[in-house]
């Protein structure tokens, strides 16, 4: 498989291994963040063939042949900028999730309104923000990304 634009591959021994535990215990990508395994929190979001999925939910023998990006591959700087100036950060365990998630949404929706950030962040949970400022942080980078544009 592809993840963030480079090939590798992984010795998955263990039948029915998730795409999560073969990022980070295999091939040492720690930014997708294990916390609930069952699809539950979104803190594991990462984009598979561009869409957005769960990584303890996949299998990693599912990814063979395909595009998996990890935070670090799918976010662009103005989205982390704006979920830094924002405070939508706290103790940052939900964060990369959130940031797969808001690229994934102003990749489809360049300027989206508020019920449309809060369905698109639905399965990403957080317990420290509130969402307010994640919502804000949206807004800033979308309107830093337009700016951007020809």
């Amino acid at each position: 498989m592809r993840v963030d634009g480079a090939e590798v591959a992984a010795d998955v021994d263990r039948p029915g291994e998730s795409l999560l535990s073969t990022l980070r215990d295999r091939l040492g990508l720690t930014g997708a963040k294990n916390a609930c395994e069952q699809g539950e929190c979104g803190s594991c979001t990462v984009l598979l063939d561009g869409d957005p999925v769960c990584a303890c939910l996949v299998a990693t023998a599912q990814c063979e042949g395909r595009e998996v990006q990890t935070v670090v591959g799918a976010v662009p700087r103005p989205v982390r900028d704006a979920f830094v100036q924002r405070g939508a950060v706290q103790c940052g365990f939900c964060t990369p999730g959130l940031l797969v998630a808001v690229a994934d949404l102003l990749r489809r929706e360049p300027d989206p309104a508020d019920a449309r950030i809060r369905e698109a962040l639905a399965g990403n949970l957080c317990r420290c923000t509130g969402y307010e400022k994640i919502i804000d942080a949206v807004h800033t980078a979308a309107a830093t990304m337009a700016g951007d544009r020809p």
